[in-house]
């Protein structure tokens, strides 16, 4: 069954692992190390969580590559309207709770700009992968 068709299936990938771990902790030295710098953690940790979300589905689901950034973005604004509707406080979460921080607590539309743009920029880097290896593919033959 050609890649293109498949639905779901399970398999590791360590690239998509290494991203994963990359990312993470860039997003970790983000929340710890540069909280004084509002439009690193506002804006760039937004763009990455998507990345982050992505490369760790990515890392043990063979799927289409832009089916899995929808659905990483779908659930991305899932978590950012439970913000709008304080789902966090009213399962009864305080701040300084785990599950408080990861659902949040401020709704806000450009977050949910930094999650497109994150989306679209790993759709493009994964075209230019699939291109380029399509290319060299090509040339083998």
């Amino acid at each position: 069954m050609s890649r293109s068709h498949q639905r779901l299936a399970l398999g590791f990938s360590w690239p998509h692992a290494v991203l994963a771990v990359v990312v993470f902790v860039m997003e970790v030295i983000i929340a710890t190390q540069l909280p004084h710098v509002s439009w690193i953690r506002a804006y760039l940790g937004d763009v990455l969580v998507v990345v982050l979300i992505y490369a760790a589905a990515r890392s043990v689901l063979r799927v289409n590559d832009h089916l899995l950034l929808l659905a990483v973005f779908v659930f991305a604004c899932c978590i950012e309207f439970a913000q709008y509707f304080r789902l966090a406080e009213r399962l009864g979460f305080v701040r300084g709770d785990v599950m408080y921080t990861v659902i949040g607590n401020t709704f806000s539309w450009g977050d949910i700009a930094c999650y497109a743009a994150g989306c679209m920029a790993t759709a493009l880097l994964v075209f230019c992968r699939n291109t380029l290896v399509s290319r060299q593919f090509k040339q083998a033959r």
